[in-house]
């Protein structure tokens, strides 16, 4: 039998947003058989072994990510993998920095979350986040993006060369969609019923989400939003909501184990990011077949929902765009209505080993995984060259 190759995701820690949960689906479903997995965990002690199955994981307990630079050092010489996949901006840049004390052969792979263009514009990042991205980031063997839109962006803002760059697709938890299916109905009333998703921070939008709910009351009075998800702004958008007078309307649900709780029942989910990159979220509700409102957060955001069925985009990111987006679908919709999607695209100059041809038919989780391998082994094979 051939000697598995060994691979160490690597993450900030289990739960939280799309990109720990790329991370999680990704060590769920990544070959036993070709890989010896092994899932590193920067802040977050302790064993999570039970939830991943054949695959090792260890807790390095740091009190931040940065602070965790000489227990991962610790932990790549005593695992010598042949490949390291990260994912985060602020990680992989750590991994970056210590790539040259890494055992000789180590291949290095980062996963880019957000459109690099928006984060440095508005994340209200420290102003060397962007010499950071420039000299750290063509250091990577690989760069891993979600959307053409991205690596684009990438390739633009930082001069990576175009070949090492890949286009995957975001792993999508359809056996977690599936079940839900069958799950309760949350909500009551008679709608129609808004679901969004995401961490309750500044770039997600909630804010103009409420005053777009606000305003398309006027037309549909029974209209309510749940939003999952926590973060640093639920204070000030609760204040907001009971400003507004939407605090019979609005749930803010905290953090949930799973969002497709919320698909039973649920009219539209709303995406109101101000910019963002190709959120796991709106996969998984466009994959679910929900009817899907957005602003134009970003160019994969736009690609993804421009002519599909049973998606509308707004022109802009305003409170009136997104208050006209929102009723325009409303109107269109019936009570329960899904839809059947199918994904498309053009290539482009990015590499897209592992990506099947243009990405048509039907999106599932096993093509994800079969694209990251393809990847994986890939670089494998050029680090033994």
């Amino acid at each position: 039998m051939a000697e598995r190759l060994r691979v160490l995701l690597l993450i900030p820690h289990l739960g939280g947003g799309g990109a720990e949960q790329v991370t999680a689906l990704l060590a769920r479903g990544l070959s036993r058989e070709k890989y010896e997995l092994y899932l590193g965990l920067m802040t977050q002690a302790g064993s999570a072994g039970a939830a991943f199955p054949g695959i090792t994981v260890h807790g390095l307990g740091a009190s931040r990510v940065r602070a965790g630079a000489f227990g991962l050092l610790r932990l790549v010489w005593r695992l010598r993998p042949g490949v390291i996949l990260s994912n985060m901006a602020h990680l992989n840049f750590l991994v970056l920095l210590l790539r040259p004390f890494f055992p000789r052969g180590t291949r290095v792979l980062v996963r880019q979350n957000g459109t690099v263009s928006a984060t440095l514009t508005f994340g209200g990042l420290p102003a060397y986040t962007g010499l950071l991205y420039r000299l750290l980031y063509r250091h990577a063997d690989g760069v891993i993006c979600p959307s053409r839109a991205m690596a684009k962006d990438l390739m633009r803002e930082l001069g990576i060369d175009p070949k090492s760059i890949a286009v995957l697709p975001n792993p999508v938890d359809m056996e977690g969609i599936r079940a839900a299916q069958d799950a309760p109905n949350r909500w009551a009333g008679s709608g129609p019923h808004l679901l969004a998703v995401g961490r309750l921070s500044a770039e997600k939008g909630f804010d103009l989400l409420l005053e777009a709910l606000a305003a398309i009351r006027a037309r549909f009075p029974h209209a309510d939003l749940i939003v999952a998800g926590e973060g640093p702004k639920r204070k000030a958008l609760e204040e907001q909501r009971q400003r507004l007078g939407l605090e019979t309307a609005v749930w803010f649900a905290g953090q949930v184990q799973s969002p497709f709780q919320f698909y039973p029942g649920a009219s539209l989910f709303v995406l109101s990011s101000r910019h963002e990159g190709l959120p796991n979220a709106l996969l998984e509700a466009f994959t679910a077949g929900l009817p899907v409102a957005a602003l134009p957060a970003s160019g994969g955001v736009v690609d993804l929902l421009r002519g599909c069925s049973g998606g509308w985009l707004a022109r802009e990111s305003s409170v009136p765009a997104l208050a006209r987006t929102l009723m325009e679908a409303l109107d269109h919709l019936r009570p329960g209505q899904r839809f059947v999607r199918r994904f498309g695209g053009d290539s482009d100059g990015t590499a897209s080993r592992g990506l099947p041809g243009d990405c048509r038919g039907q999106f599932d989780f096993a093509r994800a995984i079969e694209a990251y391998e393809a990847q994986i082994d890939a670089f494998s094979i050029e680090g033994r060259m």
